[in-house]
């Protein structure tokens, strides 16, 4: 059982962590905004906006009209959401969990709940997002050309850069954690 003075120690001692360099909060923030482009392509198609698909295609691979309506705004907010957490590595809600966090609320985080998950993130990112790049041409299958097939990649490629920011701002994270 832990007393609140050594829980105050912990806290203390998490939020006396070196800030991260500059160019590290740069990386972070750099995440949700390379996560942006595609999201909002994904909405511009979940609200009607003629993005190059046949009625056919929108209709049995989004099940647009249909349940895409929610499922293709569910994966944009999602995608935000965990694309968002990556500033929890440059941020003090990295450090000690805020208040309104049931049970972990304003206790300090242990380094690896985030540097485990963060790594695996950073791993299944550029290995999704590669394999996708690799794969562009087999995976459009002609469903989409000219101008809305540059469009959607325009918005998709940024994604390539998510798995590796993501790895580095987790290395700062470590590094600025680890135990001396």
């Amino acid at each position: 059982m832990t007393t609140d003075t050594s829980r105050d120690s912990r806290r203390s001692t998490a939020l006396s962590t070196p800030p991260p360099p500059r160019w590290v909060r740069w990386a972070a923030h750099a995440v949700p905004l390379i996560a942006l482009p595609s999201t909002l392509w994904r909405l511009a198609m979940a609200i009607g906006v003629p993005v190059g698909y046949s009625d056919a295609v929108l209709r049995t691979d989004y099940d647009l009209p249909g349940s895409g309506y929610l499922v293709l705004p569910l994966i944009s907010v999602f995608q935000e959401l965990a694309a968002l957490l990556t500033l929890g590595l440059v941020s003090n809600w990295g450090l000690v969990a805020p208040r309104w966090v049931p049970i972990i609320g304003n206790k300090p985080v242990r380094p690896w709940a985030a540097v485990v998950p963060a790594t695996l993130g950073a791993l299944i990112m550029t290995a999704v997002t590669f394999s996708q790049y690799v794969m562009w041409d087999k995976v459009n299958d002609g469903n989409l050309t000219g101008i809305h097939r540059s469009i959607m990649g325009w918005c998709y490629v940024p994604l390539l850069l998510w798995g590796p920011l993501l790895g580095v701002v987790t290395v700062s994270y470590y590094l600025r954690r680890r135990q001396r």
